[in-house]
């Protein structure tokens, strides 16, 4: 875990510091993951629906952020600030933002695949996160690895294998949380 502190003018002119960054590898289910309270059900009734045209679908206690990958992992950070920080794109291509109430702890949910983070322990604790998700190389991905069956591959050999995992990372996730005030 990469603790630092950062420091932004946010757009109220105060100070916004970070208090946590972590960059961990995912690799979505169904073409997304789930960022929730580490005391949530994921799959309890009554969850967000998958969205096809959106970055993000919520409700109050969950979020799936739908990637374009299902058969290669993405790389996903996230920091948390100790109030709003400033909104940038530093080569991001979509912006989502939404609200959370987490109860001090944060889980990172691959479906099938497990838990990427169980519970990461929030400085801010119990109440409502405001939450900006930043995504990057999303359909470049798609069309890179579409074309790898272009190519003369075998699909399960070692050079369409090697090639595959050269795109595991490329597609980028920046989630940024903060406690609402």
């Amino acid at each position: 875990m990469l603790v630092s502190a950062m420091l932004r003018l946010n757009e109220g002119g105060t100070v916004s510091r970070r208090l946590l960054r972590l960059e961990i590898p995912v690799f979505p289910d169904r073409r997304m993951f789930r960022i929730h309270d580490a005391t949530d059900e994921p799959d309890a009734r009554g969850g967000p629906a998958p969205l096809n045209d959106a970055l993000v679908s919520s409700n109050r206690d969950q979020m799936l952020v739908m990637s374009l990958q299902e058969n290669v992992g993405v790389r996903v950070t996230i920091e948390e600030w100790d109030s709003a920080p400033p909104a940038f794109s530093d080569g991001y291509e979509d912006e989502a933002k939404c609200v959370l109430y987490l109860r001090g702890q944060l889980s990172v949910d691959m479906g099938s695949a497990g838990h990427a983070i169980r519970s990461l322990r929030l400085a801010g604790g119990v109440g409502d996160y405001g939450i900006r998700v930043y995504a990057r190389n999303r359909a470049e991905v798609v069309r890179l690895y579409g074309e790898l069956f272009e190519r003369d591959f075998d699909p399960l050999g070692d050079d369409f294998q090697r090639a595959r995992k050269q795109l595991d990372g490329l597609e980028q996730y920046l989630l940024q949380l903060w406690r609402e005030a």
